[in-house]
């Protein structure tokens, strides 16, 4: 009698998991509680709905991370990576997609799918029986995070995460803003004016500093404490650190030439990049907030060029669970105290939609060699996704574990290469090619195993 696996959790690595398991023959229950139960920051009841930055950073494989982990998970016919192809926005050497159509289509393409159904129920309880995934992502919903934490026998980790406000381009004055990438960066025209830039002289610098600090935020419930992941800092907590520390994070002015005035090199810029394909909505990169909503319309329209700015959605702040996978879960990314539960996503410990769904990708293909009778090994430490998986299962110091975007450090080192500023293009281009082989093998070896 076939098995199916069930998955909790529709959004990149639920949606991921599930595809890779179909595609393997296993029947698949995708259990998604939208829209019955909203969340703070979801929209829609679409799978794989976007709900932070719509860009899924670096594409460069060759001298990247992220960019690597892009190339394992089209090897692997990855769906969120495919249709993040299909619907893409000029981004300079970024990947940022248009939000909408690309959940609409991981949407229909799940639906469309033989051996996928979706059923829209809330799960509160952890299953006792049976192949499950739990994806559920950083907004893991109250009964469902109780459940895991007792089940753990610990507080579940938790940090928070913001969310960049995203505004009407129409409202916005292009005669004091201008379109370029840094550095004129990409290969067509459209690709080097990718970024919309309003620019700030010191002046203008030093008293949006100095609201930012003044601004009303939102306050933690008591017994709460704050942790954030320093990939996605609120702006706030950033100019906390000191008054400049934004103009060497997400306002630096350098690589840009205001046509405006052309003589005259701005303080600080803020950027903008397209978030949709018609070009009418723009999310400024890099300004996730925690600022109340009132104050954050009279703070961002300090910004030269926004003056007058619209806002289709406002920041905001949410907290975010996981767990702490070193101990929890074995290298299969099962529950080590009941292993037919699988974990994959932000839950495990990844941040970012890329490591998501590649976490998606490692447990929907494992679960489905398991349910085949043929278990397959977790991939080479020597990959993108190996380096991660191992990191999130054992690498990492349970004491001090948090969550982490796939990067170099995580890799096995490259015999015979010098370290320093200089050798790291030659260092980084011998990671990327030792890991699309090491990749392309496990990829063959996995798909003869459940054959």
């Amino acid at each position: 009698m076939a098995q199916t696996l069930h998955i909790v959790g529709g959004g990149m690595a639920g949606s991921e998991a599930a595809w890779q398991a179909a595609n393997a023959g296993v029947q698949v229950v995708i259990h998604e509680m939208r829209p019955k139960v909203k969340t703070f920051a979801h929209r829609t009841g679409m799978l794989g709905e976007m709900v932070c930055s719509n860009s899924f950073r670096s594409d460069d494989d060759e001298q990247n991370a992220v960019g690597l982990l892009h190339w394992e998970m089209r090897a692997a016919d990855g769906l969120i990576m495919t249709t993040a192809d299909k619907h893409k926005l000029p981004a300079g050497g970024a990947l940022a997609v248009d939000r909408d159509p690309f959940a609409e289509s991981v949407t229909a393409a799940i639906n469309a799918h033989p051996n996928i159904s979706v059923s829209y129920d809330e799960i509160t309880s952890l299953p006792e029986d049976g192949h499950w995934i739990i994806a559920t992502g950083p907004l893991t919903s109250g009964n469902l995070a109780d459940a895991i934490a007792k089940e753990t026998g610990a507080e579940a980790l938790a940090f928070f995460d913001a969310i960049a406000p995203i505004i009407y381009h129409d409202s916005i004055d292009m005669d004091k803003a201008w379109m370029q990438s840094r550095y004129d960066k990409g290969e067509t025209e459209e690709e080097r004016t990718a970024y919309l830039n309003c620019p700030m002289d010191r002046d203008q610098y030093e008293a949006f500093i100095d609201a930012l600090l003044a601004a009303d935020k939102t306050e933690f419930k008591e017994g709460e404490t704050a942790g954030y992941f320093d990939g996605c800092l609120p702006i706030e907590v950033m100019a906390e650190r000191g008054r400049e520390t934004l103009r060497f994070g997400p306002m630096k002015p350098v690589g840009l030439t205001n046509p405006h005035q052309p003589d005259v090199k701005p303080y600080a810029v803020v950027q903008l990049r397209r978030d949709n394909a018609l070009g009418t909505l723009y999310n400024i990169v890099g300004f996730q907030t925690k600022m109340k909503y009132g104050a954050q319309k009279d703070v961002l329209r300090m910004i030269p060029g926004l003056e007058d700015t619209s806002f289709a959605r406002l920041g905001g702040i949410h907290r975010n669970t996981f767990l702490n996978s070193p101990t929890l879960l074995d290298d299969q990314m099962r529950l080590k105290s009941k292993p037919h539960l699988r974990f994959a996503g932000q839950i495990t410990g990844v941040e970012g939609y890329v490591e998501s769904a590649a976490m998606g990708l490692l447990a929907g293909r494992m679960a489905a060699a398991e349910i085949l009778g043929q278990p397959v090994t977790p991939p080479p430490q020597d990959t993108a996704m190996g380096a991660l998986i191992r990191h999130i299962t054992g690498g990492a110091d349970a004491k001090t574990f948090q969550p982490m975007n796939v990067n170099f450090g995580l890799f096995l080192p490259v015999d015979g290469l010098k370290g320093g500023r200089r050798g790291r293009k030659d260092r980084y281009k011998a990671y990327t090619d030792r890991a699309k082989a090491a990749w392309t093998a496990w990829l063959g070896q996995s798909a003869r195993a459940v054959a």
